[in-house]
């Protein structure tokens, strides 16, 4: 989002660890302790049978909401993985020389909504044929992701791309272009800065950029 404001940000091009940018050791900032829609832990303790999926599908702003709207969702937040910088800026992120991308980190009751269904909902918002962009946002921070916490997401992830895959290429779309992997290979999870957070119910008017392609995952 805004890639003018930082010209190495139109990189499409993955910045090797080598080049990667240092980062700092700690976060630089507090974590709200409340999801500013949902009234839930923003830090939702993952050891207590819910269940939780890390989706890249461009800017995160629009992202997050399609989400927090779900029944079954307990909680979201918005932040970065994917990548090699500690404890990155959103700055930084934005020049590409991170290497991560924009994540949604999704926490779920199993017993009121499924795996699939999140995944479904993740593949029919956004484009995953485009690479290292969706829409007019460029650079490899906008990449699409999956980042699974559990074999049975795994399955889910792969067996709901095949069937996406097959229904995109009848609507005339490329192929997906989705990294996935686990969390535990993807790397830590960095939380945005509070204003990322639950941006778009913060600014209503904000920018909001879902660039579904209309076709059904099913």
């Amino acid at each position: 989002m805004f890639d003018g404001l930082f010209g190495s940000s139109l990189k499409t091009t993955m910045v090797t660890p080598q080049r990667a940018l240092p980062g700092r050791s700690e976060r630089e900032y507090a974590i709200p302790e409340r999801h500013a829609v949902l009234d839930a832990p923003l830090q939702w303790d993952e050891n207590d049978g819910m269940h939780t999926l890390y989706l890249g599908l461009g800017c995160f702003w629009g992202a997050e909401k399609e989400f927090w709207r779900m029944d079954g969702v307990v909680t979201t937040a918005v932040g970065y993985q994917g990548g090699y910088t500690p404890n990155p800026s959103y700055e930084e992120v934005c020049t590409g020389l991170t290497g991560h991308t924009e994540i949604v980190k999704v926490t779920y009751d199993p017993a009121q909504v499924s795996d699939t269904d999140i995944l479904r909902a993740f593949w029919e918002s956004h484009d995953p044929t485009q690479g290292f962009r969706q829409g007019n946002d460029v650079g490899t921070q906008y990449r699409s992701a999956v980042y699974y916490t559990s074999p049975e997401q795994e399955s889910a992830a792969k067996s709901t791309l095949e069937s996406f895959q097959s229904a995109l290429e009848a609507s005339g779309y490329g192929r997906i272009t989705t990294e996935i992997k686990s969390a535990s290979d993807a790397g830590e999870f960095y939380y945005a800065e509070p204003y990322h957070q639950q941006y778009l119910f913060k600014n209503p008017n904000g920018y909001c950029p879902v660039h579904s392609t209309g076709v059904a995952c099913n």
